[in-house]
C-alpha cells in the first residue's frame, strides 16, 4: 500500500521496512516493568534476554539475582553476585552488599558480616551505605544473643553445607552431592537429613544395594520416618519390587505433613514412581512461593501434570521452571520423552 503525502510516496512494503531489533536496554525496561508487577518468572525472563544481547553489562545480572533473592533462591543469587564480581572487579560494588544480604536471610551470619564490611570499606559513601549500615547493627544483634560463639560457628557451617549439597542434588550431580554429604555426616552426625539425602545420591549414582541396605535398616529402627518410606518407594520402583512399592504406598496416602519439604518429598515420590494422580493433587496443595528455589518442584510437577492430562498446565509449569533454573533447559520435557 502506498500513501502519498506533499506529491511524496511511502512505500511499506516489506522490502523497505527496517527491522526493530530489541537491544539489552529494551529487554532490561521489559523485565523492570514486570518485577514492579511481580511477576517474578516473566522478568527473569525479559532481564536473561537483556544479558544474551549485552553480556558485558553488570546491571543485567545484578537485576536477575535480585530476583532470585525474591523467590528465596538466595544460593543462586550469590553465584550470580560472585560472578560480577569476578568479572567487573570493584568496578560493581553493591555486589558485596547484596550478596551480605543474602547470606543474612541463609542465616549465615559471619559471612553476611563479612561482605557488609567490605562494602563499606570499599564504598563507604555507596548506594546501599544505610542499609549496610542497618544490616550490620541487626547482625550484631543477632551475635550478642547468641552466647555460644562456637555454636554460631557450627550452624554457620552446617548451612553451607546444606546449601551446597542440596544445589548437587537438585542438579542430579551425584558425585559432588556424595562428597559433600559425606563430609557433612561426618562433621554433623546428628544430623537426620544428610544421611537420607546421602543414601538417595548413592542410589543414583549406581550403588542401589548399599543404598537400599541402608534405608531398610533405617526403616526398621524409624518405621514412621517420612525420608525413609518416600527413598524407599522410589528405590523399590527402580528395582521392580512390586510389593514392596505398593506396601508403601499406601502408607504414605494417608501421611499428611506440616512442613512444605516433607510435602513435597511426598508428591516427588508419588510422582516418581507413576502415581500421577496422587502426585498430582500433592501438588496442587504446596507453596509455589516456598519452593521456587526447588528444581524438583517444577520437574515433578509438570511430569505429574502431564500425565494426569492437564497439558497445559504441564507445559507452563516447565516453562517457568525453565526460566528460574537453567539447568531444565537442558533436560527433556515430559511429552518430549514420550515421544521415544
Amino acid at each position: 500500500m502506498n500513501i502519498t503525502q506533499d506529491n511524496k510516496s511511502i512505500d511499506t512494503s516489506a522490502n523497505n521496512v527496517i527491522p526493530f531489533i530489541p537491544e539489552g536496554d529494551f529487554y532490561f525496561s521489559k523485565g523492570v516493568q514486570a518485577f514492579q508487577k511481580r511477576k517474578f518468572d516473566i522478568a527473569l525472563k525479559w532481564f536473561k534476554k537483556a544479558t544474551e544481547a549485552d553480556p558485558k553489562e553488570p546491571l543485567y545480572p545484578c537485576q536477575m539475582s535480585i530476583i532470585y533473592t525474591e523467590i528465596g533462591a538466595y544460593h543462586a543469587a550469590n553465584q550470580i553476585l560472585t560472578e560480577v564480581i569476578e568479572k567487573q572487579g570493584d568496578d560493581y560494588l553493591d555486589c558485596y552488599y547484596l550478596i551480605a544480604n543474602n547470606y543474612a536471610h541463609l542465616g549465615l551470619l559471619r559471612d553476611a558480616k563479612k561482605y557488609a564490611t567490605i562494602y563499606l570499606e570499599k564504598d563507604p559513601e555507596g548506594e546501599f551505605k544505610e542499609e549496610t549500615e542497618q544490616l550490620l547493627s541487626v547482625l550484631e544483634i543477632s551475635e550478642d544473643e547468641i552466647e555460644d560463639e562456637d555454636w554460631l560457628e557450627e550452624e554457620d557451617e552446617l548451612l553451607i553445607y546444606q546449601e551446597t549439597a542440596f544445589y548437587h542434588l537438585e542438579r542430579r550431580d551425584w558425585d559432588k552431592a556424595l562428597s559433600i554429604l559425606q563430609e557433612m555426616m561426618t562433621l554433623f552426625p546428628d544430623h537426620i537429613t544428610a544421611k537420607h539425602e546421602y543414601a538417595y545420591a548413592l542410589f543414583f549414582s549406581g550403588e542401589e544395594r548399599e543404598a537400599l541396605e541402608l534405608e531398610e535398616r533405617w526403616l526398621s529402627e524409624d518405621p514412621n520416618s517420612i525420608f525413609c518410606l518416600t527413598n524407599l518407594m522410589m528405590f523399590y520402583h527402580e528395582r521392580a519390587k512390586q510389593e514392596e512399592l505398593t506396601k508403601i504406598q499406601q502408607s504414605l496416602v494417608n501421611i499428611f505433613p506440616i512442613h512444605e519439604q516433607q510435602k513435597l518429598r511426598i508428591a516427588v515420590a508419588f510422582a516418581h514412581v507413576g502415581a500421577y494422580q496422587l502426585a498430582y493433587n500433592r501438588f496442587l496443595t504446596l507453596s509455589k512461593k516456598r519452593l521456587r528455589g526447588h528444581i524438583n518442584y517444577y520437574r515433578y510437577f509438570a511430569d505429574a501434570a502431564y500425565h494426569v492430562d492437564d497439558k497445559r498446565k504441564a507445559e507452563n509449569i516447565w516453562e517457568e521452571g525453565a526460566i528460574l533454573h537453567s539447568v531444565l533447559n537442558t533436560e527433556q520435557p515430559p511429552w518430549e520423552k514420550l515421544k521415544k
